[in-house]
């Protein structure tokens, strides 16, 4: 008894989002036609592998043993066809990249949706989070992390090779308070504080003249992410500390200033990084040829 392709990759799918909706749309065709596929496969094993709700979609015991069997031969496959198509010249296929949330906002407009403009026989899969990940474990082609972050062992493409951060706040809370000359001046005022993926509390980083000064900031709002942290800075609820790409159209606008500039150091930017392969896949080539361009066009 054979089982086509199509259905295989219907039953992986419809598992994976947990319903037929999501799984149609990835694989190309309409619920129905995912539906049915799914049912003729069922009618032909003679037994079911999901359990159909009206809320839910979920793989019986079957379809969980028939999963984890067809599973391997699926990647399998989909990997043999990446591999054959890393020797076209014609960016296609799947580009996947993993980044920090505050990252995929400074590189959407120049570099992501432009490379979609550009090459619209790739599709591109952006995955963001804070923490760091095994990106080739995790199958992604490549991450955009600080370069301070990256491991020596990664080939490494710079994509804004310096950045600096600012402490902000909002006409609104300086109303009435007074002026920080030094960082030192950090004690009198109330600090948003970002928590790290670590678990511990970042210390706000200053340097001028080679003094360096790491300060350990109080306040009463801490979240783990800095778009809560720019809200509450322009809601006047505290100073801020966060980098100059986030903050740039406020500073413009006036509806945050920033302090302490003359102890904001630069640090390494962001940068582009992958394991070292003998064919890089052209959907990647041309993605690195795009940050090098637009790297070209801003010096």
């Amino acid at each position: 008894m054979r089982a086509s392709l199509i259905e295989l990759e219907a039953v992986a799918g419809v598992a994976r989002h947990g319903g037929f909706r999501a799984a149609a749309r990835e694989l190309g065709m309409s619920s129905s036609a995912l539906s049915h596929a799914i049912a003729a496969l069922e009618e032909r094993l003679a037994v079911r592998l999901f359990n159909r709700t009206t809320r839910s979609v979920s793989l019986s015991a079957a379809g969980e043993q028939f999963l984890s069997e067809i599973a391997p031969a699926l990647q399998t496959l989909e990997k043999a066809i990446e591999n054959v198509g890393e020797h076209s010249d014609r960016p296609s296929g799947r580009l996947r990249l993993n980044m920090a949330p505050g990252a995929a906002r400074i590189l959407l407009q120049p570099l992501i949706l432009e490379y979609s403009r550009r090459y619209p026989d790739v599709d591109i899969e952006i995955v963001t989070e804070n923490a760091l990940v095994d990106v080739i474990g995790k199958g992604f082609d490549a991450g955009i992390r600080l370069a301070e972050a990256i491991s020596p062992d990664m080939v490494a493409v710079p994509i804004i090779p310096k950045m600096r951060s600012f402490v902000v706040g909002s006409p609104r809370y300086f109303d009435g308070r007074s002026k920080l000359v030094v960082p030192a001046d950090l004690a009198r005022h109330v600090c948003i504080q970002m928590r790290m993926t670590s678990g511990r509390l970042y210390r706000w980083e200053f340097e001028k003249h080679g003094e360096t000064h790491l300060i350990d900031v109080s306040g009463h709002l801490t979240f783990d992410g800095s778009d809560l942290i720019l809200e509450a800075a322009l809601a006047g609820f505290g100073l801020a500390y966060l980098g100059e790409h986030a903050l740039a159209p406020h500073i413009a606008s006036g509806d945050l200033i920033p302090v302490l500039e003359d102890w904001s150091p630069e640090y390494p930017g962001l940068s582009l990084y992958f394991s070292q392969r003998r064919h890089m896949p052209a959907k990647l080539r041309a993605f690195i040829e795009l940050i090098r361009e637009r790297s070209t066009g801003d010096n």
